[in-house]
């Protein structure tokens, strides 16, 4: 089953985003703090180190039944990248350097085109202080980040590749997903490649992975278009494997 998405003057934020644990006069009084600006696909957003700039960015989507898809991801002393997770309508990033003031911990990129509202971090932190429901809003959208991710980690850890993959699958198509005419879309823009980085595997391992799903009717896909064909068959892979 679908989470559901709450709506706000017309507009569907993500489900479990920042926007939809604030009231409707809130969201608005924080999305007027900057003006929207569209941002295409592609775009760095914050850098990881930067100490320079305290934005707190709001995203949202370009159209109403369109997609907004942000990818957070870290680089380790040796060079290798790794996905930290995805953000998408309704979320804000750069949110823990605009509250206390740190180098970003990560950088934060576009993978479809977005409409950013970049709210200086101490009009944040001052919005947050004038509504009550902010800090716990913020607070419990950080928690529901973590615990995804920690779900990964768990992931990586018990189960193979093409598990992995139908594992973060179900997971994105049950809190974000969309019904389309041949099935089920997760609801994000993200190459193989990002799939792969997001599940921790190699573009060979993810490459196989999909393949292994297609060949089983589970899924059909092709560049940064996934769609679930079989959701119930999907579900009984990834638990049952």
């Amino acid at each position: 089953m679908l989470d559901k998405q709450r709506t706000s003057d017309g507009e569907q934020w993500a489900a479990g985003t920042l926007l939809t644990r604030l009231s409707p006069d809130a969201t608005a009084e924080l999305l007027s703090l900057a003006p929207p600006r569209r941002i295409p696909a592609g775009t760095v957003l914050l850098h990881q180190g930067d100490a320079s700039a305290r934005h707190a960015f709001v995203i949202r989507r370009v159209r109403p039944h369109g997609t907004a898809c942000v990818k957070i991801t870290a680089r380790l002393a040796n060079g290798a990248e790794s996905m930290l997770g995805i953000r998408l309508c309704g979320d804000v990033i750069g949110e823990l350097a605009a509250v206390h003031g740190g180098p970003r911990s990560a950088t934060a990129t576009t993978c479809s085109e977005v409409v950013v509202h970049a709210v200086q971090g101490e009009d944040f932190v001052a919005f947050l202080n004038r509504h009550p429901e902010g800090w716990a809003a913020l607070s419990g959208m950080i928690a529901d980040q973590l615990e995804w991710a920690n779900q990964r980690r768990l992931d990586f850890t018990g189960y193979p590749v093409p598990v992995r993959l139908a594992r973060v699958l179900l997971s994105l198509a049950e809190r974000h997903g969309r019904v389309a005419p041949d099935g089920l879309t997760p609801g994000v823009t993200l190459s193989h490649d990002e799939l792969g980085m997001l599940i921790g595997a190699g573009r060979d391992a993810i490459g196989q992975a999909v393949a292994k799903l297609k060949r089983m009717n589970l899924i059909r896909a092709s560049y940064r278009t996934v769609v679930i064909g079989d959701l119930e068959g999907l579900r009984d892979f990834a638990e049952g494997a």
